[in-house]
């Protein structure tokens, strides 16, 4: 073989193993290698729902989507709005799941939510959804507000079980109330706001300035209430009733008691959180959220859920027709009082609360 031929041989050869080197380093960084076509999405989800649904819920979302890795921030509803808002600048988390709606509406109002209309978002009700197409958050249930009563320790002190907020404020309680702190609790406003808008807001502070005077400490969960009530720690918890219900079945001596004046309530919704690069995983998790094996979970723990079961049954402990029992509540109003409500709340009445953790 003639030498010129070697050397153009031979540099063909150097330029096929380059490119070969190149094709694989440019596979490498772009994550199409072997070794990463395996590797996990990750999704941050921020939710303030309970700590033992989470797990239940998930499940089916797991099985659909077992390559994505899901981090989930959870805490109570207070503490989670102002997390968001702290990071508004710089978002950490990908999607909101189970945020009561009046906090939803703050962060539409500051620009951070990302409008999106999830898969069969049309069979979700009117009243659980943004109005506005797509929408910029969408419900997956209610709840509402519930006296926790423990029936024994009433009966020590020869006392009745409470119907009415009108009960609540009567001075024979003194000292007998615990209730969550509305800043940090999400249960806690929906029962502030549930005052201002029945009563006015003169009447609804006269009214929370009675209670007030019953009051033994405001604790930063919505949850926490149900739990002393059940325990002894307090004859009476303001809460919720899906807690409630939950330490009754657990056979504590709890009575679950819905105010006859008619519950506060919110509706624990979703978002996608607007930030430069949004995630296909944080759109199907978004779908996922309201879709029929979700719904079937959400539906074993709350009465009101924001698409319609067939053949679905109340959860026991619940009254025949929970709709009913709901005041009437302009969500978008208890969102812009929000902000009014609270600093004056924590004014007047703040030197109960419980130290934060």
């Amino acid at each position: 073989m003639k030498r010129g031929s070697s050397i153009v041989i031979a540099i063909c050869m150097l330029m096929t193993l380059f490119l070969t080197a190149c094709g694989q380093d440019k596979a490498a960084s772009s994550g199409k290698a072997t070794g990463d076509s395996s590797k996990p999405s990750e999704l941050t989800v921020y939710t303030a729902l309970e700590d033992d649904q989470i797990p239940t819920y998930l499940e089916s979302f797991e099985k659909q989507y077992p390559s994505v890795k899901l981090n989930i921030v959870r805490d109570s509803t207070g503490v989670i709005t102002a997390k968001l808002l702290a990071e508004k600048d710089n978002p950490k988390a990908d999607v909101v799941w189970g945020v009561a709606a009046t906090s939803l509406l703050v962060l539409e109002q500051k620009g951070m939510l990302e409008s999106y209309a999830p898969k069969n978002v049309e069979r979700v009700l009117p009243e659980f959804k943004d109005t506005k197409n797509p929408p910029n958050w969408v419900g997956i249930d209610a709840w509402e507000t519930a006296f926790i009563v423990n029936k024994k320790e009433l009966e020590k002190h020869n006392l009745p079980i409470p119907q009415s907020y009108e009960d609540l404020m009567k001075p024979e309680y003194k000292g007998m109330i615990v209730m969550p702190n509305p800043s940090s609790s999400g249960t806690g406003y929906l029962t502030v706001s549930a005052f201002h808008q029945l009563f006015g807001e003169q009447k609804a502070w006269e009214n929370l300035d009675k209670l007030h005077q019953n009051i033994g400490v405001y604790t930063h969960s919505g949850s926490k209430p149900a739990k002393m009530a059940a325990q002894g720690e307090y004859p009476i918890g303001i809460s919720f009733g899906y807690r409630g219900i939950k330490e009754q079945k657990k056979g504590a001596p709890v009575e679950v008691v819905f105010p006859k004046e008619g519950s506060g309530w919110d509706v624990e919704a979703n978002a996608l959180i607007k930030k430069k690069d949004i995630k296909p995983e944080a759109k199907q998790f978004l779908d996922w959220a309201i879709g029929d094996e979700a719904m079937k979970k959400y539906s074993e723990n709350f009465a009101i859920v924001s698409v319609k079961q067939e053949g679905q049954s109340i959860p026991e402990g619940y009254t025949k027709d929970p709709l009913q029992q709901l005041i009437k509540n302009d969500l978008n109003k208890a969102a812009e009082k929000r902000d009014d409500i609270l600093q004056e709340w924590d004014k007047r009445y703040n030197a109960k609360s419980e130290p934060k953790q």
